[in-house]
């Protein structure tokens, strides 16, 4: 290998699951002797920047106001008009954050931008002359794939999703989709499809079977579903990861329910071993879920969770609802079984990964 390069990062930072493939990506680069030179992450009003992320990368890390969808009043599902009124009255801020994401990647020294699917990065790259080249990776570009035919789900508003993927990819010379399982690549669209970028913690940990429904939601408006079902069904143990940033670190319920505000290396420890898992339908927690062998439910709250979760119960990972089902849960763990070439095809990642990131 040559001289180390120098990557910037762009990181989307709703939910989770741009934050820990970041985090897995730098970790990646500085290992085999390259420079993660900083890190910028979008931000809202509505979500903070998790502990995890911040103590869990070495790279200096520095936010910009980004576009993002407004929840219901209930906090369970996107309100599409609130969205667009909120990002129409923020336009000018994020004017502002078009020419500071322009002037940190000129003055950033870096030789490669790597885009995890933040929106504002296409539109910078389509209205300024950078020459520093640009890859963006997500398990999104998956369905601009030719093989992929996402129209066939049969989803509604699939079309938006598209136009606003193919914005972010905007000046890339190459988009890294992440993927349940190996498909050929789509070299017409410079699409490489490649593992999912799984954290060495996941890939060193051993998975066991415990009496528990271990669970995330990205809004915690969906924590009445869970209160009901457990009102019901007393006897089982349910330990659900939220966003409630004004609860304690865990708020227990009674002796079988808890609520826990986001620790990632807790929240992998639960996972590692819970008997079933149920979450909103993140396409990272999905594949970690995977790795560990675990039968999930999704319950998709926006229109990308719901392509997450057609992908996903497409190669019988789980299946899908409109709520906290966890009765269907427990009828669809007790004939699950596990995808046994998914562990082997994440453990690929870091060399199929590291290999599209160096040779730009």
């Amino acid at each position: 290998m040559g001289r180390g390069l120098k990557y910037l990062f762009i990181v989307q930072g709703e939910g989770r699951g741009h934050l820990t493939q970041a985090m897995a990506l730098e970790k990646l680069l500085t290992e085999n002797g390259h420079q993660v030179v900083g890190i910028l992450v979008g931000k809202s009003e509505a979500r903070h920047l998790p502990e995890f992320f911040v103590k869990g990368v070495s790279s200096p890390v520095r936010q910009f106001d980004s576009v993002n969808f407004q929840p219901s009043a209930e906090n369970r599902t996107v309100n599409m008009l609130k969205s667009i009124l909120y990002n129409v009255e923020k336009f000018p801020q994020y004017l502002k954050s078009i020419l500071f994401l322009k002037d940190a990647i000129k003055s950033s020294g870096a030789d490669v931008v790597v885009n995890f699917y933040e929106l504002l990065t296409g539109i910078t790259y389509f209205n300024f002359k950078i020459d520093i080249p640009n890859i963006s990776i997500g398990h999104q570009y998956l369905f601009h794939h030719d093989g992929f035919r996402l129209g066939d789900s049969g989803i509604p508003g699939t079309e938006g999703l598209m136009i606003f993927t193919k914005i972010t990819s905007i000046g890339a010379e190459k988009k890294l989709a992440l993927s349940f399982r190996s498909m050929e690549d789509d070299t017409g669209k410079r699409i490489r499809v490649v593992p999912p970028i799984l954290r060495e913690e996941v890939l060193e940990m051993s998975a066991s079977k415990g009496n528990y429904i271990h669970g995330y939601m990205l809004n915690s408006g969906f924590s009445e579903d869970v209160v009901k079902w457990h009102e019901a069904h007393p006897e089982v143990e349910l330990r659900f990861f939220w966003d409630r940033w004004s609860e304690p670190p865990v708020k227990k319920i009674d002796d079988t329910l808890s609520f826990w505000l986001l620790d990632d290396k807790e929240f992998l420890r639960q996972m590692s071993g819970c008997m079933a898992y149920a979450s909103t339908a993140g396409f990272e927690s999905v594949c970690e879920a995977m790795y560990f062998g675990k039968p999930v439910l999704m319950v998709p709250s926006h229109i990308e969770q719901r392509c997450n979760a057609y992908d996903a119960a497409k190669g019988g990972a789980g299946i899908s609802s409109d709520f906290f089902d966890l009765s269907a849960l427990l009828e669809f763990a007790g004939r699950f079984k596990p995808d046994e070439a998914f562990p082997e095809w994440a453990r690929s990642a870091r060399r199929l990964i590291l290999n599209e990131l160096v040779e730009v």
